[in-house]
């Protein structure tokens, strides 16, 4: 049995909304091959929801333009293969743009078609998904993107509201509209970037829950030896691949793999809640859930922190 710790089962922040330390990502389930580089079939995506929800993870996150809609479609799907989402476990999506329009009206039209997709007739958290490509203007406008997910909060059509995005400058600029409850970044937060920092503590005074995602940044953090060398959809700076390198030797010495010390540091946090991870198989639950129960010393944690790239080489630059 794996000893998952008593900080396991955790709240984000304030909004009393129940979760794990670990949370599916469902990016994965889609099929995006242009993304992940290979193929998932839906009898294999649904499979393996259904086993994510007999599992102790109990929290999942997609988004409505994941694979134009098949992620949450699948995840539908599975969940009512299983009978139906059991009442301890959170279903997390987002709104998207579509066609370029990411207007208040195409918000309650993404809702909509997430709750179809999803079976499900309250979605309880819901982000503003990459604002960052639109002008903030024109999303936080009266009648725009950000107010139309507001009424739909307060109409009870969904319950607490979130923003999902990159540029952590930009980010802050929608948290200091002081109307979310609910933070997710990705790529930012890991062994290799801190570029989040500020944001995320920005966060935290407001009281926000905070999803950690993409914390291998696109992979190579999970496979730091496979060839890749890309970081964030982008290349990686010579600095990062020359941590890459020192850090996976590093995990050896401690007889670990950079994938699971990229997970335990993302766990340890204080500033996240939970910790998305995207998987696409099964059989990956079981070494996911054995990572999230490993234990690496303090010592440890120094010498790695020590291999940290400067700051210069982080996808923004600190504030």
């Amino acid at each position: 049995m794996i000893d998952l710790g008593d900080n396991w089962n955790r709240t984000l922040g304030s909004t009393g909304v129940s979760t794990t330390a670990v949370t599916i990502g469902g990016g994965p389930l889609g099929s995006q091959p242009q993304l992940f580089g290979y193929e998932t079939p839906q009898a294999q995506a649904v499979e393996l929801v259904e086993a994510v929800l007999d599992s102790l993870i109990r929290s999942i996150d997609t988004a409505n333009g994941y694979s134009d809609g098949a992620s949450e479609t699948r995840i539908g799907l599975g969940l009512a293969a299983h009978g139906g989402k059991p009442d301890d476990f959170l279903v997390v999506t987002k709104v998207d743009a579509k066609d370029n329009d990411y207007s208040g009206e195409r918000v309650r039209q993404s809702v909509a078609e997430s709750k179809k997709r999803l079976g499900l007739e309250t979605l309880p958290v819901v982000h503003l998904h990459d604002p960052e490509n639109f002008a903030f203007e024109e999303m936080s406008a009266p009648g725009g993107a950000v107010e139309a997910l507001m009424a739909l909060r307060d109409e009870g059509a969904i319950g607490h509201i979130g923003l999902a995005g990159g540029p952590s400058q930009e980010m802050s600029r929608y948290l200091d509209l002081g109307i979310f409850e609910v933070l997710l970044v990705h790529n930012r937060w890991t062994l290799l970037d801190r570029s989040a920092g500020d944001l995320l503590k920005q966060a935290r005074d407001a009281g926000m829950g905070v999803f950690n995602a993409a914390i291998y940044g696109g992979g190579i953090l999970a496979a730091p030896r496979s060839g890749k060398t890309m970081y964030g959809y982008g290349q990686a700076s010579k600095d990062t691949l020359a941590a890459v390198s020192a850090m996976a030797d590093l995990c050896d010495e401690y007889g670990t793999d950079l994938a699971t010390a990229a997970l335990q540091f993302s766990l340890r946090q204080p500033l996240v809640d939970t910790t998305i991870v995207g998987i696409s198989k099964p059989a990956r639950l079981d070494g996911l859930l054995a990572s999230a129960g490993a234990v690496l010393p303090d010592e440890f944690w120094d010498r790695i922190e020590e291999l940290l790239p400067s700051s210069e080489n982080w996808l923004d630059s600190p504030r």
